[in-house]
């Protein structure tokens, strides 16, 4: 898969379609050049991950807030190096795979991909739901099928970046952690030293708030979706496979602006949810959480009242950006693997497979809501599963983007590969941490 000159030029030429003039003032260059990077570091802040930041602030208060700042260059580095691949290679995640690789690992790679995404498709819907019931009523059974039916709907007939468009906006609220954080008079000096100087506690239930961050953080799906996205963004420009190898140096740049905003950004957020529930919750005895209701409890210094509204709309606003990047990654592994062709930028009957893979991810998300576990522990049981089944795919994006075959020239920086490594050796430690420590 490495780049002939002649093709690299060629590439080059064509590339400049891609770009804002060059001529751009500086701060709507930036702008101009966020794209697969900024929402997927908006998905990454979904049902699931704002359960487990809350459940880590009410449990150990203050303690976790260090991991905001640790897991940062680690899941930049991961998806920085899952946009590349896709970048360079023309080709998603999966498809790499299966070119380079044996069918155990290719398929093996699918499977621990659609294990967790189904389970954090569960996680995801079922707490859209429950956040839902506390304003309507609405029985969380019926919620369920409805917000996966019409997700699956919005994606057929329209697609999913008019959907982010629309719902984008609601994650928004999450700022709401934000503003929560300074009226609820957090304590600072206490929040910092434990951000700068990072603490571990030996227990079985530390290391499973450990393990479950990571996994929300560095999760499977969003190394398959993020490849499959810049694949995406230039199929949108009628580049076939040929056209879409290579990349130069101004697309690698943008490329890690736009990777390294939407992970600050995710993270940013992961920190003040943290932070505003060990202030509020954590502070006043609430170490426990099991229902919506109580997490929800975090924003009542800022909104009183309409602290269950302000809960609501952002978890329905992140699990609708959130559970179709699940299906879709799904759908895209799969199609991928299979050599099927398929994407959310076409229609149903000309994608008939890709949309069947999508719709049995769906359903079998919905299916295992119904299996009577608690809303919130079924969010951070994903998170979970999502940190103990990531370091083998993160081990085959680091073989993958080291390998000349694969990325020509543009093979990791060093720099980039410690990042990496040190992921995958900090996912491992910790999934061990949890399953040896008492």
């Amino acid at each position: 898969m490495g780049l002939g000159t002649s093709e690299s030029v060629t590439r080059r030429r064509r590339a400049a379609a891609k770009h804002p003039p060059a001529d751009l003032p500086r701060f709507r260059r930036f702008f101009a050049d966020l794209g697969p990077g900024l929402i997927t570091g908006a998905a990454d802040d979904d049902p699931s991950g704002i359960s487990t930041y809350s459940v880590a602030g009410a449990r150990f208060g203050y303690m976790p807030l260090w991991t905001a700042i640790v897991s940062f260059p680690l899941m930049a580095a991961v998806q920085l190096m899952c946009a590349r691949l896709g970048m360079v290679t023309g080709l998603g995640l999966a498809g790499v795979i299966r070119r380079r690789y044996s069918r155990w690992v290719l398929w093996g790679a699918c499977v621990l991909l659609v294990v967790a995404n189904v389970i954090n498709i569960a996680a995801d819907l079922g707490g859209m739901a429950e956040a839902t019931a506390i304003m309507t009523g609405a029985p969380v059974a019926a919620s369920v099928p409805v917000f996966g039916i019409a997700m699956v709907a919005a994606l057929m007939w329209s697609s999913y970046r008019t959907l982010a468009r629309v719902f984008k906006w609601l994650t928004l609220v999450l700022l709401a952690y934000v503003a929560t954080a300074f009226v609820a008079h957090a304590d600072w000096r206490t929040a910092v030293s434990m951000t700068i100087v990072p603490r571990l506690e030996w227990s079985r239930s530390f290391f499973s708030v450990l393990v479950a961050i990571l996994g929300t953080t560095i999760s499977p799906y969003l190394f398959f979706w993020q490849a499959a996205q810049e694949v995406e963004e230039e199929r949108a420009m009628g580049r076939n496979l040929a056209h879409r190898r290579g990349a130069t140096p101004v697309e690698l740049t943008a490329c890690r602006t736009d990777v390294l905003t939407g992970m600050f950004a995710s993270n940013a957020i992961m920190y003040f949810i943290i932070l505003t529930t060990a202030a509020t919750l954590h502070a006043h005895g609430h170490t426990n959480i099991s229902t919506a209701q109580e997490a929800a409890g975090a924003l009542r210094p800022l909104a009183g009242g309409g602290a269950y509204a302000l809960f609501t709309l952002g978890l329905i606003g992140t699990g609708m950006l959130a559970v179709p990047v699940l299906a879709g990654s799904c759908a895209y592994a799969i199609a991928e693997a299979a050599a099927w062709r398929g994407s959310l930028n076409q229609r149903p009957h000309r994608a008939k497979k890709f949309y069947i893979v999508l719709g049995v991810a769906m359903a079998l998300g919905i299916a295992l809501t119904y299996t009577g576990m608690n809303a919130i522990a079924l969010l951070f049981g994903a998170a979970v599963i999502n940190g103990v089944l990531a370091p083998p795919l993160i081990l085959i994006v680091l073989l993958l983007t080291r390998d000349r075959d694969v990325m020509g020239d543009n093979i990791n920086s060093r720099a980039l590969a410690c990042c990496g490594w040190a992921a995958f050796a900090v996912m491992i430690v910790a999934a061990v941490g949890l399953f040896v420590a008492r």
